[in-house]
């Protein structure tokens, strides 16, 4: 009986992101530095007393998720069993950790950390060429991307700069030691929506990549680059949902907090810090003071999890 495998899949933080263009087929291009926390929800596999998939959901934020044919963990299960052939068979929980729709990369996340999983589990072999049992990096960032455009940089789990619509992924400068408070205030922001409120109030203006290739010394450092970029997206998702723009605010006032800014296309927000103790404290203090918001202190990751 195989050993049950267990992923964690990082929280994805969009620490800043252009729109740059917009393709014939409607979907749009962007630039984007993307790096992750260390927490996130949890993937365990694990050997299933009858054949086929069965997927299990745990966590404070299992009740807003089904366990249906169209979850995006036993899609990526089917993927991966159809391009290596092997028998897909496994008992999959998710311990959802991450609220729902929050431009943080949860599904996104879970997808790709299903994939690790389970190659593992199903003993599927990285190589440079697609065999039986075998997968390559292109085949396996292809399925990602099928999955959806940020299930490639899921994969990677480390700070890369995102191009195209998700799978032209560049090696980001190592980063600082640097913590964050990350707040969701408990709305769910739709992402198309978010991109046709930006379309109407912009048109077809867009941004230009804004990528840099020097190493920030410290976290003052980096903060003082990312203030010279943005989120394309915030703008628009807050007049979608104005306590985006509350939340924000709130992040500004913190003692210590560098920089605050809105991930993804909302509705989840973050300050960076320089120290853990900083960030827990105003982790602390938000908690208390807006007990129904969700805040998590993290710190991003240099390197992905090995876990």
């Amino acid at each position: 009986m195989p050993t049950p495998v267990t992923r964690t899949a990082p929280a994805k933080i969009n620490l800043y992101l252009h729109i740059t263009g917009k393709r014939q087929d409607g979907y749009h291009e962007l630039d984007s530095l993307v790096a992750f926390a260390d927490f996130g929800d949890v993937i365990t596999v694990e050997d299933s007393n009858k054949k086929g998939l069965s997927l299990s959901l745990t966590g404070p934020f299992a009740d807003q998720l089904s366990t249906d044919n169209d979850n995006l963990v036993l899609r990526a299960a089917r993927l991966l069993a159809d391009h290596t052939g092997v028998a897909a068979n496994a008992h999959i929980t998710l311990e959802k950790k991450l609220p729902i729709a929050s431009g943080i990369g949860g599904g996104s996340a879970d997808a790709a950390a299903t994939l690790r999983a389970l190659m593992d589990f199903w003993a599927i072999t990285s190589t440079d060429d697609d065999r039986q049992n075998n997968l390559s990096p292109d085949t396996l960032n292809a399925i990602g991307l099928a999955l959806g455009a940020d299930v490639p940089v899921c994969l990677q789990s480390r700070p890369v700069f995102m191009g195209g619509i998700g799978e032209h992924l560049d090696p980001a400068p190592k980063l600082p030691p640097i913590w964050l408070v990350l707040v969701n205030p408990g709305v769910e922001v739709s992402t198309p929506a978010v991109f046709q409120a930006r379309q109407k109030a912009h048109g077809e203006t867009f941004s230009k990549p804004a990528r840099f290739f020097e190493h920030p010394r410290d976290a003052a450092h980096f903060a003082d680059i990312l203030h010279t970029r943005d989120n394309d997206l915030m703008d628009s998702a807050i007049k979608i949902a104005p306590v985006i723009g509350k939340v924000l605010s709130t992040l500004a006032t913190q003692n210590d907090a560098l920089l605050t800014r809105m991930s993804g296309s909302g509705a989840t927000c973050f300050a960076l810090f320089a120290t853990e103790k900083q960030a827990k404290k105003a982790a602390k203090t938000l908690q208390t003071s807006h007990p129904d918001w969700w805040v998590q202190a993290a710190q991003l990751l240099n390197t992905p999890f090995q876990n």
